[in-house]
């Protein structure tokens, strides 16, 4: 029985690579806000003012939109590995396993695959 619904062929994730690029620049974004506003948030705290009002609300609009990218990835069952190298995986059947296409954001290419369990150490060439 496969772990995932969904499995990609080379042709399937290399189509959804340009998306992917903006999800994942636009996440690292939201993600450098969010860091700064909790920043922010913590500073207030600490002057022991209320953290209420237009800050709170930025903070909150950033977390739902931070979410929402990281549902585009979730809903398609590609894996977010490690978002600061942009590394993903995803689910695709190779000579009847159940295995993952791999990829990073500053490949051109769709070019490896790993078993399940074996993870980025294990990366063999398509």
């Amino acid at each position: 029985m496969n772990q995932f619904r969904k499995h990609y062929s080379r042709e399937e994730a290399r189509a959804l690579l340009p998306q992917i690029r903006e999800w994942l620049k636009h996440l690292g974004q939201v993600r450098n806000w969010l860091e700064e506003c909790d920043s922010k948030i913590q500073h207030h705290f600490k002057s022991g003012n209320d953290v209420g009002g237009e800050l709170a609300n930025n903070w909150v609009r950033l977390v739902v939109e931070f979410q929402r990218l990281i549902a585009e990835f979730t809903n398609r069952e590609i894996l977010i590995k490690d978002l600061d190298r942009g590394l993903l995986d995803f689910p695709a059947i190779i000579a009847g396993r159940e295995v993952f296409l791999c990829w990073e954001k500053d490949e051109e290419d769709i070019e490896f695959w790993h078993d399940l369990d074996t993870g980025y150490a294990g990366r063999e060439r398509l």
